[in-house]
């Protein structure tokens, strides 16, 4: 009876101590430093333009020249 306590003292302590480092690496987020610049998204290309205004445009249920006249603008902007 001891000897099982003691191993599974053995094992909760183990295992307590390897847990630490993953929860060292987890904490609190470091704040940004005052002179960072702000992150900029990269320009959308063309192709994902036209995957944002077909899904746009599918929302909006539109065919024909209304289709048209949206995707020109939308991809225009």
């Amino acid at each position: 009876m001891r000897i099982r306590l003691r191993q599974a003292v053995a094992c909760a302590a183990v295992a307590a101590l390897s847990a630490l480092p993953a929860i060292a690496v987890e904490g609190t987020p470091k704040p940004a430093p005052r002179d960072a610049k702000p992150v900029v998204a990269a320009p959308l290309t063309q192709q994902d333009k036209m995957k944002l205004c077909n899904a746009k445009a599918k929302e909006k249920t539109l065919k024909g020249d209304e289709r048209r006249a949206f995707m020109s603008s939308c991809l225009k902007g």
